[in-house]
């Protein structure tokens, strides 16, 4: 991958097409220049990640889930959930209504996912999990690519996966979706 998507990949926007085309010494100048927006837009947020970590601590769930599904976007919910780290983040994850929960996660990274769905109570994860292979199979797919086993497993019981091999030669998920066909 570029730098130049590398850099504009955090928007979920594909990359302009005017972009493209720019000498590489012009892609550099717009990498930095993103890089510097994003930098100073965001200058402070991991602090209050933290400090909402920390305060949430001492509020009751049925206080806080309410006003966090109405009033915190799941791009800030997301950061919060990094901050307090996947213990923590693991009962709030475990209250969270599927959809909103769904968005979160798209903020965290795979890995982070895939140990949160360990931890979860079995029927929000694989609640979870059914939600994100109809409505964002990519998505799971990247975080079945760290689940462990037991999992992994319910992600075989629910995939419906392309009957030919052809179809999933070139697929960026080919690995993980091997094991899955292994489990099912």
């Amino acid at each position: 991958m570029s730098e130049l998507k590398k850099a504009l990949a955090w928007t979920d926007i594909p990359v302009p097409e005017d972009l493209r085309h720019l000498p590489e010494e012009q892609k550099q100048s717009v990498v930095a220049y993103v890089r510097a927006v994003v930098n100073r837009k965001t200058d402070g947020f991991e602090e209050l990640y933290q400090a909402i970590g920390m305060i949430v601590k001492y509020i009751p769930h049925f206080v806080v889930i309410p006003l966090m599904v109405e009033h915190i976007k799941p791009a800030i919910a997301a950061g919060v959930c990094r901050k307090m780290g996947v213990d923590q983040a693991t009962g709030y994850a475990n209250d969270l209504p599927l959809e909103y929960f769904s968005e979160v996660s798209r903020h965290i990274d795979a890995t982070m996912m895939a140990e949160l769905l360990a931890k979860m109570k079995r029927h929000h994860a694989e609640k979870f999990i059914h939600y994100e292979l109809q409505h964002h199979l990519t998505h799971i797919l990247d975080i079945a690519e760290h689940l462990e086993k037991r999992m992994l497993e319910v992600v075989a019981r629910h995939v419906t996966l392309p009957e030919h091999d052809d179809d999933l030669l070139k697929h960026p998920h080919h690995e993980i979706i091997e094991k899955i066909r292994a489990l099912q």
